[in-house]
């Protein structure tokens, strides 16, 4: 490696780890928290037993809505919130553009995650539930809701990490986030090849933080279950 290529990566260093702390942490996490309300609304919508025209008519809705975001590539989502809505009127700035399709792309796919955990909760929690006399909500909020969340937990956090990495294509709606950035320096000196590597390995560092926490929160939950 040459000396100005050592300068190039040396100089880029600290704007892309900037960057990926300021703009794609707080993208990743803002999008996880209102992607999983999504999330758990439909998983709801598609577990509650189906009772009235109204809730069938959201049962459609929801399932169209999975269909529509899992056939379809994130990054097709993101330029059509971005690009596509201003055809019709309606302009969003980058970042809350780039939250609003992170956030409906991880609603579609961990209201599956959550669906399949509510699930594996057995049918006689339920039932024990009702037996004591609580409403069908009661019954979620304090029996099934904690046993499915331990279920999730590990799923959800592949999901979180994925986000971390995807929010690079927030880059194609102008978000100045890490990858942006290393585009930007990669730009200014012509020599894309180390700033992309440097760029790689810091997403990397970061992903290998997210897997130690992740780790860490798996344990604390099998010795939460085996008390």
């Amino acid at each position: 490696m040459t000396e100005a290529r050592v300068e190039l990566v040396i100089n880029a260093f600290w704007p892309m780890v900037k960057a990926a702390v300021l703009v794609s942490i707080p993208l990743a996490v803002a999008s996880f928290i209102i992607g999983m309300v999504i999330a758990v609304a439909v998983a709801l919508v598609r577990v509650t037993p189906v009772e009235g025209i109204i809730h069938r008519i959201f049962l459609h809705i929801v399932k169209i809505y999975i269909s529509i975001i899992r056939g379809t590539p994130l990054l097709v989502q993101i330029s059509v919130v971005f690009y596509g809505l201003p055809a019709i009127g309606i302009f969003i700035d980058p970042i809350p553009a780039a939250i609003i399709g992170f956030s409906l792309n991880i609603g579609a796919y961990a209201s599956e995650t959550v669906r399949a955990a509510i699930s594996s909760v057995p049918k006689g929690q339920w039932e024990a539930g009702y037996t004591i006399g609580m409403t069908y909500m009661q019954t979620f909020r304090r029996i099934i809701a904690p046993q499915a969340f331990r279920v999730a937990v590990p799923p959800l956090s592949n999901t979180f990490i994925s986000l971390f990495k995807d929010t690079s294509l927030a880059s194609v709606v102008t978000v100045t986030e890490m990858f942006r950035v290393a585009q930007q320096m990669a730009n200014m000196s012509y020599d894309f090849l180390p700033i992309y590597i440097e760029a790689g390995l810091i997403y990397w560092c970061f992903c290998w933080v997210l897997f130690f926490v992740q780790a860490r929160v798996e344990k604390r939950l099998e010795r939460y279950v085996a008390k």
